[in-house]
């Protein structure tokens, strides 16, 4: 992004939010949504996709493997696939943006595939390593070749003789756990993944409900062996796709931080794997209630009321971690207007983001005046209890989530806080400008 075309924005303080908004599809479950059905038989129709960068992304990547892909004018998408091991080679490289989930389950998906793809990205998404994905990929057959690190562009060249694996994950990953298991499906027998420390299950639920047969055996040593058995008849089926709590955090927070502020999130996705970020504001006395609970295409949905509070520093469990990585940002914002000192441990999976997250953020909180200390896999900040001083420059790195937990905290900070470029937020929260100040918030273009 050069400095012609960034789009900086800048956040006054707000007065009391107040409102009823729905935010966007849920990320990952859109992306495996539009992959899940490029593998079934028959028709699939997706409604609340969400239509980010990333996912649309993930949309033409599925076309370009040989799915019928097309949106309806009410927004509904509708899929006909082409069946388990029934992709076809891409006519071209195919650009992923700055969709690091779409680009490592799409490695998955293809790695059992006997052709060859070649997958780029932006900036950000070539700066990010990809050998964790690619390790166990390439134990099953697959061929990879890539920049230093195992970084994009990269080129993967499929095996028609896929061997099943047993795998332990070093490091608790959705999206690496995704990965095999997506090879699995083209793979005779069974492959499984091991996991220490659960992670989002997205996965796992979606491929049941499209007719896999997907195992979770509890292991005496602690953790999960998740297993799926290869060559499953897929079929197609209509998915409704929840809120994204990790979008829905952005308002949530803000409510909690600016005095007076309620505001109702129908529909939002309450997954126990994904919703580390509200225990943890429940924990420091956040208003939040939860009703209408529900299930929607396999996944806990509950329309949520958020009420202004008065926040108090926590201690957040590293275990915590895997349930709420996407939300550190904003609760770090969160952190830094509470009273007293929260600390958030087993954080060294920010440094690999679409940033280093982990250092933006506690750059950029120093910037506006809050106490704060960076640690190899830990950021500690000291609350003010008050609004914050404000009144920076943040550089987001093209960072979405650095760029709207920013934006938040100009809401609250005595003076306005502005970011160096906004457009990398719409590759997860189209909308997100109108929506806010539809609330309340005053977002606006830098004058």
């Amino acid at each position: 992004m050069t400095a012609d075309t960034a789009r900086p924005l800048l956040s006054r303080h707000a007065g009391a939010l107040s409102g009823v908004t729905r935010v966007p599809g849920d990320k990952s479950i859109s992306h495996r949504a539009l992959m899940f059905g490029a593998l079934a038989l028959g028709e699939s129709r997706i409604e609340g996709l969400l239509e980010g960068e990333d996912v649309l992304r993930t949309a033409a990547a599925m076309r370009a493997l040989g799915a019928r892909v097309e949106r309806g004018t009410d927004g509904t998408w509708r899929l006909w696939g082409r069946g388990v091991g029934g992709l076809t080679e891409p006519a071209d490289v195919i650009d992923m943006g700055n969709s690091g989930t779409g680009a490592r389950l799409l490695m998955g998906l293809v790695a059992t595939h006997p052709f060859t793809t070649v997958l780029t990205g932006d900036a950000s998404l070539r700066s990010r390593p990809m050998k964790r994905v690619t390790d166990p990929l390439g134990l099953m057959g697959a061929g990879f070749v890539a920049r230093g690190g195992g970084r994009l562009p990269l080129a993967v060249t499929g095996t028609d003789m896929p061997l099943p694996i047993r795998y332990d994950l070093p490091v608790a990953s959705a999206q690496v756990k995704s990965a095999i298991l997506l090879a699995g499906l083209n793979t005779p027998g069974k492959t499984t993944v091991v996991e220490r420390a659960a992670t989002r299950d997205h996965t796992e639920l979606m491929l049941r409900a499209f007719g896999a047969e997907v195992t979770v055996e509890p292991l005496a040593e602690g953790g999960n062996a998740i297993s799926v058995t290869g060559h499953p008849e897929l079929t197609g089926r209509p998915v409704i796709v929840p809120g994204d709590p990790s979008s829905a955090a952005f308002p949530a927070v803000a409510a909690l931080l600016v005095p007076g502020s309620d505001i109702h999130l129908p529909g939002v996705g309450i997954n126990p794997l994904r919703d580390g970020l509200y225990r943890t504001l429940l924990e420091m006395g956040a208003d939040i209630r939860f009703d209408n609970c529900r299930d929607q295409a396999g996944e806990p949905v509950a329309d949520l009321t958020i009420r202004a509070s008065t926040l108090t520093g926590v201690d957040v469990p590293a275990d915590r971690a895997p349930s709420m990585i996407d939300e550190y940002p904003i609760l770090a914002v969160a952190a830094a207007c509470a009273r007293g000192t929260t600390r958030m441990r087993g954080l060294a999976e920010l440094r690999v983001k679409e940033s280093d997250r982990l250092a933006l953020m506690a750059k950029g909180l120093a910037a506006c005046g809050i106490a704060v200390e960076e640690e190899a896999d830990a950021l500690i900040v000291h609350g003010t209890g008050s609004p914050p001083a404000g009144g920076a420059t943040i550089a987001v790195h093209l960072d979405h989530r650095i760029a709207m937990s920013f934006l938040v905290l100009g809401m609250v900070a005595r003076d306005p806080v502005t970011i160096d470029d906004g457009a990398a937020i719409d590759t997860s929260f189209p909308g997100f400008v109108p929506l806010m100040n539809g609330l309340g918030a005053r977002i606006g273009a830098q004058s």
